[in-house]
């Protein structure tokens, strides 16, 4: 056959799905992930998925690949050992900080320890301005003395950051030259490219996590590739990032800071092409993994971005905590509460769950592969949510024997509960506290959760969806087709894309209109290098954004600008523009008050148009349940019998009612009572709070 079948990978905690999409059909699977060798599952699922359609690796067209890798890195602090060159005096700026305490009063309180501790940060007298004139010339001998030293130290990856050198990057280069005798150039990550932005904590920050994650990523991308070329396979393989764009694998080796919550953006821009298939205008994306579960709010068919991302909070819902990034992401809640997450009693006699998971191995004790604690998805097969014969289509067979057993020795013996009681006690808590991180999340961004549609996926999330929806005062719950690998489908359709940032501060009342054209165009030369390597020929959209304020604040607002060139005029098209924007955040504007933009963004990618939106189906008959199954309603917390369909099985326009669980491979639907389901015209689960 020709070269028409695309295959999408994402790599989770617990799981590897895969999904193949021909020009008739599309087909997906899901595999463990092996944690010591990621690229293995990967390969296997490959060579699974691609026997069950019938063709080999070289019909191939595209592979496009999401991972977890740099994150869980990150987190688990099992990256590389790096050092830390920067500006002689500023050697400390890392673990300073922002010179504030994240929880005033918590006498506790830990900061997350940096990435690189302080012997090994090294310090060169050099000095640049804020506006790039150099002060003081590079001592070059101090860079062959920190290169020895460094590398006696057993150092294996190096972060160099000097001061304001987002504006003069000349000694930034300078210092990669000369370390490069010493180390590959490829583990030497330079603040000027990771993260060309004023703020010198944030780009430390920035250029240290990428440093840190660049020999593990650079190491497992290599062999992914090889891998995937032994297979027969010719085609291109492309990586997700976090901001929902694709990029080439170079670009990865370069930059795996920027794929970071790579797996969740693909859920993102799932929810966003769902979003607009089915005229949603205010939406939830709820994706619940093995490992985690990630929210993320959708208005007018946009998720939300950001350009700040703190990763491994030390505090589950404070801003602060954690490891701050500047990178382009989707902005999005990400907390330890999956179907792995462990539960147990702490020493006040409460049912806790997560942040910690069971992983793939052990994994939960249902597993059969050595776990013994109680995890959520232990909790759901005891309450009979999960049917163990059927769970990620067969390819792991479930004991609920063994659930039973760690549910009532870690939870419900002590707290002198029936198991089933204690099952649904773990599952309460794990909705809860994914429900508080959404309501948290909607508060911090001036929203609120109420009114919206969820769209859940993700192998857990169809489980818990509409119990969640019932917490979040909503009514409507979209469960897509093939939900329960509903990341690795947003992969397939991401746009090739790739975002660019300088800092140059400009005030409005001095407008260079040279300046901005000259910058404009230079990101847009190193934007598109990036974008024609993964598509040569497509159209392209451009979207440019100023980070702008008043002079005097010490944060700025996101204002999208309008496409260039340039003149005297645009002055005044500026300042409209941010004055809507102010406006629209705080409820008024400053007048007379000096406007300035700091930094400016430009963004290039595939111009992918959002589908139309799908006409609704006429009401069909649903068909007579396969049978049915005793579980434990989660809304009353008594036995029912709930009906048992097999998801392929019903109509469009079909709606059935609650309490029943419709099956398919890769998940379950538990439709509670007091709700009805069916599908909609293109076979997407529509789930209905019945008013009362």
């Amino acid at each position: 056959m020709t070269k028409t079948a695309r295959l999408a990978v994402d790599i989770g905690g617990t799981f590897t799905d895969l999904v193949l999409s021909l020009p008739d059909r599309s087909l997906s699977t899901k595999v463990l992930t092996t944690t010591d060798a990621p690229e293995r599952a990967v390969l296997e699922g490959t060579a699974t998925i691609l026997a069950q359609a019938g063709i080999v690796a070289a019909d191939l067209a595209l592979v496009i690949h999401g991972t977890t890798l740099a994150t869980n890195a990150l987190i688990e602090r099992k990256g590389a050992k790096t050092a830390l060159v920067t500006t002689e005096g500023f050697r400390d700026s890392l673990e300073m900080a922002y010179e504030h305490r994240f929880e005033q009063y918590d006498l506790y309180m830990e900061r997350p320890e940096p990435l690189v501790p302080r012997p090994l940060r090294f310090e060169v007298p050099e000095r640049v301005a804020a506006d790039g004139e150099v002060l003081l010339a590079m001592e070059e001998s101090a860079l062959d003395r920190i290169g020895a030293a460094a590398k006696a130290e057993g150092v294996e990856a190096l972060a160099i950051c000097f001061l304001h050198a987002y504006q003069n990057d000349a000694h930034e280069r300078r210092a990669r030259e000369i370390l490069a005798r010493y180390f590959p150039s490829e583990v030497i990550a330079i603040s000027s490219e990771v993260c060309p932005e004023i703020r010198e904590y944030e780009r430390t920050s920035t250029t240290v996590a990428n440093a840190y994650v660049l020999p593990l990523m650079e190491s497992y991308l290599r062999r992914l590739e090889r891998g995937i070329q032994a297979m027969g396979a010719t085609c291109p393989l492309l990586l997700i990032m976090s901001s929902g764009g694709i990029t080439t694998v170079e670009t990865a080796r370069r930059f795996p800071i920027r794929l970071v919550e790579s797996g969740p953006a693909g859920g993102a821009i799932l929810a966003q092409i769902l979003a607009a298939e089915n005229g949603i205008p205010r939406a939830l994306a709820f994706d619940m993994g093995g490992t985690t579960a990630k929210i993320t709010l959708i208005d007018d068919m946009k998720p939300q971005q950001a350009r700040h991302f703190e990763i491994a909070r030390a505090a589950r819902f404070v801003k602060g905590s954690g490891i701050p990034v500047r990178i382009p992401v989707i902005d999005m809640v990400e907390i330890g509460a999956g179907g792995g997450s462990i539960a147990r009693v702490d020493g006040l006699g409460r049912i806790t769950v997560g942040p910690d998971s069971a992983g793939s191995m052990p994994g939960p004790a249902c597993y059969g592969r050595g776990g013994t604690m109680p995890t959520v998805t232990d909790a759901d097969l005891v309450l009979s949510w999960i049917d163990p014969a059927l769970f990620a289509g067969g390819y792991i067979s479930l004991d609920p024997a063994a659930s039973a057993t760690a549910c009532a020795n870690a939870v419900a013996t002590p707290l002198k509960m029936t198991t089933e009681t204690a099952a649904l006690g773990i599952t309460e808590i794990v909705i809860e506290t994914m429900a508080n991180a959404a309501r948290v999340h909607a508060v911090e961004n001036g929203k609120e959760t109420a009114g919206r549609t969820m769209i859940a996926f993700g192998g857990a999330a169809p489980l818990h969806a509409a119990r969640m929806a019932a917490k979040l005062g909503m009514d409507r719950v979209l469960v897509p087709v093939g939900a329960g690998v509903g990341s690795a489908h947003g992969f397939l359709g991401a746009p090739i894309g790739y975002e660019v940032v300088r800092t140059r501060l400009v005030s409005l009342n001095a407008f260079d209109a040279a300046l901005v054209n000259s910058l404009y165009d230079a990101m847009r030369i190193e934007a598109e290098a990036v974008v024609r390597l993964g598509a040569p020929d497509a159209a392209v959209k451009e979207v440019r954004t100023g980070f702008m304020r008043y002079r005097g604040q010490g944060h700025e607002v996101a204002v999208t600008l309008p496409d260039g060139p340039y003149d005297a005029a645009s002055q005044d098209t500026f300042k409209a523009a941010f004055e809507a924007t102010y406006n629209a955040l705080y409820g008024r504007i400053i007048p007379k008050l000096e406007i300035e933009v700091l930094t400016w963004t430009l963004s290039l990618a595939e111009a992918k148009p959002l589908p139309a939106r799908i006409a609704e189906a006429p009401p069909a008959a649903a068909p007579p349940p396969a049978g049915t199954r005793r579980i434990i309603d989660p809304g009353t917390g008594g036995p029912v019998d709930a009906a048992i369909y097999d998801r392929a099985s019903l109509p469009p326009g079909a709606r059935i009612s609650g309490p029943a669980v419709i099956v398919e491979a890769e998940t379950s639907t538990l439709i509670p009572d007091g709700f009805t389901a069916g599908p909609n015209a293109a076979g997407h689960l529509l789930i209905e709070r019945i008013a009362r």
